[in-house]
């Protein structure tokens, strides 16, 4: 039996508005994250997931409320789904790092990732696991889950048998609140939708 499983990234915090390394800094989302969290719901009402599952950090938690209490759903939060912690450039933008980090970042961010940061190919891991774990749990259901930018973009790829290497290259941009919608059949997976943006959520119903 087929799952579909929605990803959205949750709402915008201020560091995500300057375009900051937020990764494990636990931040609010911010009065357009909040708005963004509502065009979820809206949109959430529409779809009727079977069940929600979320990361632990508040951002992701503050995006899922409010569809979580208009459904009457219980979100399970799972420490899996967390950000990647990027260690050294936390609260940073690129261009405030070491031009050499940088620099070797932007060549290949799996091999050459963020200094005390974790490493991407072990995130892309945990995040297989639980999203198999979902897919499982879940049969003939449709599940929204709400995490995070890189993890999410790190998950397609694993998924989708892409090299985790060239995640910034291929999946670029993913809007905060935007979906992705993935489809899976016995731990085959298929790519339905990718950052489809906030205002335009009706289009993935």
């Amino acid at each position: 039996m087929r799952t579909t499983i929605v990803l959205a990234r949750h709402g915008r915090t201020e560091w995500h508005h300057g375009n900051r390394y937020t990764g494990s800094t636990d931040l609010r989302i911010d009065d357009v994250g909040t708005r963004q969290a509502q065009q979820l719901k809206e949109w959430g009402l529409g779809y009727a997931p079977d069940a929600l599952w979320c990361s632990p950090m508040l951002r992701a938690r503050q995006t899922i409320t409010p569809i979580a209490e208009a459904l009457q759903l219980e979100p399970t939060v799972d420490a899996r789904l967390r950000e990647v912690d990027f260690g050294s450039a936390e609260g940073k933008m690129l261009s405030e790092l070491p031009p050499a980090v940088g620099k070797a970042f932007e060549l290949d961010p799996v091999r050459n990732h963020f200094p005390g940061g974790e490493d991407p190919a072990a995130a892309a891991d945990r995040v297989r696991e639980v999203f198999d774990e979902i897919g499982q749990r879940h049969q003939g259901e449709k599940v929204l889950v709400v995490a995070h930018n890189t993890l999410i973009r790190l998950l397609v790829c694993r998924v989708l048998g892409l090299p985790l290497s060239d995640y910034r290259r291929l999946l670029p941009a993913l809007g905060p609140a935007a979906l992705v919608r993935l489809r899976w059949q016995d731990g085959t997976v298929g790519l339905e939708a990718y950052n489809v943006p906030p205002l335009r959520l009706e289009t993935l119903a």
